[in-house]
């Protein structure tokens, strides 16, 4: 029995008439005589498709896929990794229409216009000593990421060879001289590399690390820190001096720590870049954190809060005073929560007024306060000039001291909204941490109305991201009584092998009812407390990751992680 092909199996499910598809390959042909009409080819069909018919890749995908027996890999939405792209010159990727993704062990993946191309293999396995892993994607989208990838990378390499080539910058070297040497085209193309590599694939921060023989750049993603490239030990002065030169640093002062900031236009999008260098033994160790608006702009539906979740969140925010407070690690997303609160209370019958170190990002109709420690103006300092411009609601980026937590439960209670964030465990522990301030716990049970404790885990890659039955200790551990299938990561192209893609928040809200406020004043414990608040309905983080696990949404590694975080 002949072989199936694409267009066969199209027309037998009514997506394409055989008139169309006939006409659709001699016009294919016409345009490129290298095109084979007989329609045997089903990668060259579903691109010509795709682009002249509009037959959908939803379509197309599942039928290429039963056909060909070779997944397909979206391009547009992988992490592309450097050391990859550095194993195939351009050439090749481009002869072969092919665009190398990411390197596991002695494995090479690939993303192939044509995966079944045996000699464009035998090519890759010559060139590069690894073992090709082979998807398929479109010809244009792989074309779209040769020139994007390629281009970043090539510059990188070349600028790292000329800055290399270049004479090092000297400790006695005066401060015009480093700026004209950081000022040269090499080290400025090198930087802008990093840049749009970070910002393309998502990254929240950059970390240049300085070693005893070369300088590691890694990138962090989904919370993860991955190595994107080596620079020779050459390059550090200059690519230290440029940063410290676009952030509005001193160049010359290599002895303490130093912060700043700047901002770019990429791809269309306003990104503001906070900068830190921090003296290590090696020399200077600068880290980025990449501040796109678009990430943190966000309705409230995309915080990953469950029904349960927004229900309770839907009673805090309507409260016509006290104070809101949001409870997590650094990096846990909560000033992404506080901005969605914020643009879901702005309206223009109200005045908001913030204070935050630093104003992460400009809010319209909003009053924002930059502290400013050495001109004197603190949290608390900011909050008491801010109760004297007539405020219904107050944002205070952190309670860092007892000052600031006492005037903002003080303001509260004289009939403002405050919202701020603390660094707190959970949400019972919030309350000891305010009376450990200070704060009277009549004064606590009287102004926090609640506390959003928040925590981000890795959602599994839709892709790859494999069905299994629950064993009966990871019964015990989902608090379950029968087996049930969840998820576990695989390991793709599109999650560059990590079985993640994505974060999604989970939270635990304690609303301050009558019984929990009694027993704030009486001084219980936070234990008494959390179990009081679970007995009353709370779901508590663990709870509502193991809700996410038993959805698909995420796994029991990130549950035991988000569990030992919080002593559950």
């Amino acid at each position: 029995m002949d072989k199936m092909h694409l267009g066969d199996v199209l027309i037998k499910l009514n997506m394409i008439t055989r008139e169309a598809l006939t006409s659709v390959m001699e016009e294919a042909y016409l345009a490129d005589k290298s095109f084979d009409r007989r329609g045997s080819d089903d990668f060259a069909l579903a691109d010509v498709l795709r682009n002249k018919r509009g037959v959908s890749e939803e379509q197309l995908i599942p039928v290429l896929e039963y056909l060909t027996g070779v997944a397909y890999m979206d391009v547009r939405n992988c992490n592309i990794e450097a050391p990859a792209i550095r194993s195939v010159p351009e050439s090749v990727a481009r002869k072969y229409c092919l665009i190398p993704v990411f390197i596991h062990g002695s494995k090479l993946k690939i993303a192939m216009s044509d995966p079944l191309n045996m000699i464009a293999l035998d090519d890759l396995r010559i060139i590069t000593d690894y073992e090709p892993e082979v998807c398929f994607s479109f010809q244009s989208d792989i074309l779209s990421a040769i020139t994007a990838n390629y281009v970043t990378s090539e510059l990188a390499e070349q600028a790292m060879e000329e800055i290399t080539q270049q004479q090092d910058i000297e400790e006695d070297t005066t401060q015009e001289e480093i700026e004209d040497e950081v000022s040269r085209a090499p080290v400025v193309r090198l930087i802008n590399s990093l840049f749009n590599q970070a910002a393309t694939m998502g990254a929240s921060d950059i970390h240049i690390e300085p070693m005893e023989k070369s300088v590691k750049v890694r990138f962090r993603k989904d919370g993860d820190l991955r190595e994107i490239m080596s620079i020779p030990r050459a390059s550090l002065a200059a690519i230290i001096s440029r940063i410290k030169i676009i952030s509005g640093l001193d160049i010359a002062e290599k002895r303490v720590p130093q912060d700043g900031r700047f901002g770019l236009v990429m791809n269309g999008k306003a990104i503001d870049f906070r900068v830190s260098v921090l003296p290590v033994v090696h020399g200077e160790k600068v880290v980025i954190r990449i501040l796109d608006r678009s990430n943190v702009l966000v309705s409230r539906a995309k915080l990953g809060f469950s029904d349960h979740n927004s229900a309770l969140f839907d009673t805090l925010i309507k409260i016509p005073e006290g104070v809101i407070l949001l409870s997590g690690p650094t990096g846990s997303g909560k000033t992404t929560t506080l901005y969605a609160i914020l643009r879901e209370l702005n309206h223009p019958a109200v005045n908001i007024i913030t204070v935050e170190d630093p104003v992460e990002y400009h809010l319209d109709g909003i009053h924002q306060v930059q502290v400013n420690q050495k001109a004197g103006l603190t949290f608390a300092s900011g909050l008491r000039s801010i109760l004297r411009q007539d405020p219904d609601i107050i944002m205070v980026g952190e309670i860092r001291d007892a000052e600031t937590a006492d005037i903002a439960t003080k303001a509260a209670i004289t009939g403002h909204i405050v919202l701020s964030t603390i660094h707190t465990n959970d949400t019972a522990s919030t309350v000891s941490r305010l009376a450990d301030m200070g704060i009277e716990h009549y004064m606590i049970s009287s102004a926090v109305k609640g506390v959003v404790a928040q925590r981000l885990v890795k959602r599994l890659c839709t892709n790859c991201r494999r069905e299994k039955v629950t064993t009966p200790e990871e019964m015990v551990m989902l608090r379950i009584d029968r087996p049930v299938k969840i998820n576990e990561p695989g390991g793709c192209n599109a999650c560059s092998g990590t079985g993640y893609s994505g974060r999604i928040g989970v939270h635990e809200i304690l609303v301050m009812d009558r019984a929990i406020r009694n027993m704030v004043t009486g001084g219980a414990t936070a234990d008494t407390i959390k179990e009081k608040a679970v007995e009353n309905g709370m779901h508590t983080l663990s709870q509502s990751c193991r809700m996410l696990v038993l959805q698909g949404v995420t796994s029991l590694t990130e549950l035991n992680r988000i569990a030992h975080s919080v002593d559950e």
